[in-house]
């Protein structure tokens, strides 16, 4: 297998990094780091490097000064575990799940898996199956379906649902063999553009301006750590659309948030103006729903020339399954993930490690692709996915006895975790993994409710 600087060099190289870079990163702890036999410790530390080496590339372009990074496993693992360790006003999460979210049984024997957390997603479930919004009719029902049937029924009724497949099944499947070829990250030249010269600034981002229009973690794991560099992120979300409370608060933290419904032309026109002056625009929407509202790759890069893309989809930008809806938990069902611990049923990861780890790809390939547009100049778009992530993660092998490690203990998380005020009460959270020796990664701003920030700019000043 490959070591975690092996897995490393190889993202650096696919972001298109000089592999001198590499000698400035230095990475601490072993595996296994989780109760898993996936490298989930690996992926956390390599996806962190990677952004965290592409934030001091930033620095070293823009000022000249060269630095070191560091990034701890175990530090990394917890920041893939974020959202479980944040407190507010010294209080733990609330349950994670609706009523009817997880695993269910159909008459074929088969396992499915809801989630349920939004409320239409719910609804759409109940009308679909005609049942009530509880576990034991929602049982009861299911045993009249075939699983693949009711994946698919499920799907054309507006419900974001999976069922379990082996490795095997999944790469039998024409989503899998449609993605199967593409890269890990794709980074694609849209339009032409003149480069665009850096902002005068004191961190990697600093002056850089990044539209996050995403939701739940990959997305906003995104944004939070391209803020975490320096850049000034705002968070676009719609009065009408349902989040998750908490992790808004934990992938909030560094942002800007203003609301914008782009189902209305008030609201598309506040977008476009704040475009023309941004510099990464990262989405976690389906292809033909963000297109529809005028605010496709080629849509902006017309608007804001010499802009950089990223999006986000669960399966993959190809393939019969491109346009589906899916969370973490769904992909890991669905591909093989949750199906090869040798237990009855799915078994969930220790973290939600594509979520994280496509968060952190998103960052690396936007930073890197910034990079670029500063030498090439044109607009870029950068395209990542949980599917893909979840392939990679399987191709870097397993842990020999890996599920027989022992969780982190409150004490093993203690080192990395800080205090900060918010919008919402005082918060103990996860630091940023990525040690910087020159440029330290942090949040200047407080994580802030939905809404509370006016759509415009601050002062590049």
């Amino acid at each position: 297998m490959q070591s975690p600087r092996e897995i490393l060099s190889d993202l650096w190289s696919l972001g298109g990094g000089e592999p001198s870079a590499l000698d400035a990163i230095t990475l601490t702890g072993s595996e296994p780091m989780l109760p898993s036999s996936f490298r989930v410790g690996a992926a956390a530390q390599a996806t962190i490097a990677a952004a965290g080496l592409a934030a001091a590339e930033i620095w070293k372009a823009r000022s000249g000064e060269a630095q070191g990074i560091s990034v701890d496993m175990t530090h990394a693992a917890v920041e893939c575990r974020s959202e479980r360790y944040l407190r507010v006003d010294d209080k733990p999460p609330p349950p994670a799940w609706d009523v009817i979210a997880g695993v269910y049984t159909t008459g074929d024997g088969r396992f499915v898996r809801l989630h349920t957390n939004f409320p239409h997603h719910r609804d759409n479930v109940c009308k679909v199956l005609n049942c009530k919004p509880e576990r034991d009719d929602v049982q009861r029902v299911l045993m009249q379906w075939k699983g693949e049937e009711f994946e698919t029924a499920a799907y054309a009724g507006g419900c974001v649902v999976s069922m379990m497949r082996s490795h095997d099944e999944w790469l039998a499947t024409p989503q899998a063999q449609a993605i199967e070829q593409l890269p890990l990250i794709q980074i694609e030249k849209i339009g032409d553009a003149a480069p665009r010269p850096w902002p005068n600034g004191h961190r990697p981002l600093a002056g850089l301006r990044v539209l996050d229009l995403s939701r739940v973690i990959a997305g906003p794991v995104a944004g939070r750590t391209w803020a975490a560099y320096g850049a000034d992120v705002m968070l676009i979300s719609s009065p009408k659309l349902p989040s998750i409370p908490w992790l808004v608060i934990d992938t909030g933290r560094g942002k800007l948030a203003a609301f914008a419904d782009l189902k209305t032309g008030q609201g598309r026109d506040t977008l476009r103006g704040l475009l023309t002056s941004a510099d990464i625009f990262s989405q976690g929407y389906r292809p033909q729903s963000i297109a529809a509202l005028g605010f496709s790759p080629e849509d902006i890069a017309r608007i804001s020339p010499g802009i950089v893309y990223v999006s986000l989809c669960a399966y993959g930008h190809a393939g019969p399954w491109a346009g589906r809806r899916g969370f973490d938990s769904l992909v890991q069902t669905s591909t093989g993930l949750g199906n090869a611990a040798g237990v009855e049923g799915p078994k969930e990861l220790p973290m939600q490690i594509l979520d994280h780890a496509t968060g952190y790809l998103m960052a690396f390939g936007g930073m890197m692709t910034r990079l670029r547009q500063v030498r090439e100049g044109g607009s870029w778009h950068v395209k990542v996915s949980l599917a893909q992530t979840g392939r990679w993660l399987w191709n870097l092998g397993r842990v020999d006895s890996g599920l027989a490690a022992a969780d982190l203990t409150a004490d093993d998380v203690l080192p990395f975790i800080e205090q900060s005020s918010s919008g919402f009460g005082a918060l103990r959270s996860v630091r940023h993994a990525a040690v910087m020796s020159a440029t330290p990664a942090f949040w200047e701003r407080h994580a802030m409710p939905l809404g509370s920030s006016t759509a415009e700019w601050p002062s590049r000043s």
